[in-house]
């Protein structure tokens, strides 16, 4: 797919993950819209961002208030027309605790950036991504939203399984949701898929993990430039598929 006069937005990208893939689509001559709640994280990100010579430009966004999601549709749509890559990055996670000692509510509040965002978001973009001619959109999932390694006892994620409930079915129902809508939207030409940038050091884990989130944008970058016979429906990780 060619870069030349592509959009794309990043929600949560003012830093980790959601920033070095806002850096790579940059990089690549992107137009790259970091997505925020903190207007001052944002402008930094985008300044940061621009001083490498990318057109970066900050766009207040708080994937869990409709106002804000609405907002940022139609101030993309006055300003661009159009919208060609969406990168439904922001997340949160909760714990750690048992499953028996979760509350429903501290799920709901995961579910309300990590789920419902995303269908916020999507829903809100996809008038403006329909007019792109190769429109794509990536949501970053994880490997601990496998249902196959959830019911494996002697997976090696099995210790972070038990205790992150909200955060862990978060992601399965974000896998179910980037299925249906790649269903829907595949004879349109818009492919919608699901990444796991693997266990990678950022704010969310305390920055425990062993990967950079340079490494872990990889594979988000990958999709979001695919070309027409790039893959739509799947859940993929940098060396390939990951079992549902």
């Amino acid at each position: 797919m060619t870069t030349s006069q592509k959009t794309a937005l990043i929600t949560g990208a003012n830093k980790g993950i959601g920033k070095e893939t806002a850096r790579r689509l940059g990089a690549l001559g992107i137009t790259v819209l970091i997505g925020a709640r903190d207007a001052g994280r944002g402008e930094a990100a985008a300044e940061e961002l621009r001083a490498d010579g990318a057109d970066v430009r900050f766009v207040p966004l708080d994937v869990t208030d409709e106002t804000s999601v609405q907002a940022a549709a139609q101030h993309i749509d006055a300003t661009f027309g159009r919208l060609d890559i969406l990168v439904n990055n922001a997340a949160i996670a909760a714990g750690p605790q048992q499953p028996s000692e979760t509350p429903a509510a501290t799920v709901r509040q995961v579910y309300e950036t990590n789920v419902f965002g995303v269908i916020a978001v999507t829903h809100a973009m996809l008038p403006l991504l329909r007019r792109s001619a190769a429109a794509r959109i990536v949501n970053m999932s994880s490997e601990l939203g496998s249902l196959t390694h959830l019911a494996d006892p002697g997976s090696p994620w099995s210790p972070y399984y038990s205790i992150l409930l909200p955060y862990c079915t978060s992601k399965s129902a974000l896998n179910a949701i980037t299925v249906l809508y790649a269903n829907e939207l595949r004879a349109e030409g818009i492919l919608v898929n699901a990444v796991s940038p693997g266990y990678c050091a950022t704010d969310l884990n305390r920055h425990t993990g062993m990967r950079t989130a340079e490494e872990g944008a990889a594979v988000a970058v990958d999709l979001a430039t695919a070309g027409e016979d790039g893959p739509t429906g799947a859940l993929l990780a940098e060396d390939g598929p990951i079992p549902w």
